[in-house]
């Protein structure tokens, strides 16, 4: 694997971070890519490029703010209240299809800088 590149699916969280420092002892090159999707907390992109450029990884952010078209939530929308699911719903931050989105652009940008892992975390 060492002589791979790798895409880390990159939030700036404590998970996605410990992920970019594992991957970055595994692989030959890695690159991370964060998803603007319009989420509240834009703090997270902020932290995500900070740790990219602190750790001289090159930082692809791709606009996914289709998301806020296709499922509105109170993630991605400042007039909707967040509220906790009752246990019988799910709470409404909840993103449909975020992950598997994310994951299926990490893997066309991978195919585009000839990464062959992705890692996400």
């Amino acid at each position: 694997m060492e002589k791979d590149n790798a895409i880390v699916v990159f939030s700036g969280g404590q998970d996605s971070t410990t992920c970019l420092f594992w991957a970055k002892e595994q692989f030959k090159e890695v690159e991370t890519v964060t998803f603007d999707y319009g989420q509240r907390h834009q703090l997270e992109i902020e932290c995500a490029k900070e740790i990219a450029e602190d750790l001289g990884v090159k930082h692809h952010i791709l606009d996914m703010s289709l998301l806020h078209q296709l499922a509105p939530n109170a993630l991605t929308r400042d007039d909707m209240e967040i509220a906790d699911g009752d246990g019988t719903r799910l709470p409404n931050t909840f993103v449909p299809g975020r992950n598997l989105l994310f994951l299926s652009f990490a893997g066309v940008l991978a195919k585009q800088v000839g990464a062959r892992h992705l890692v996400t975390g």
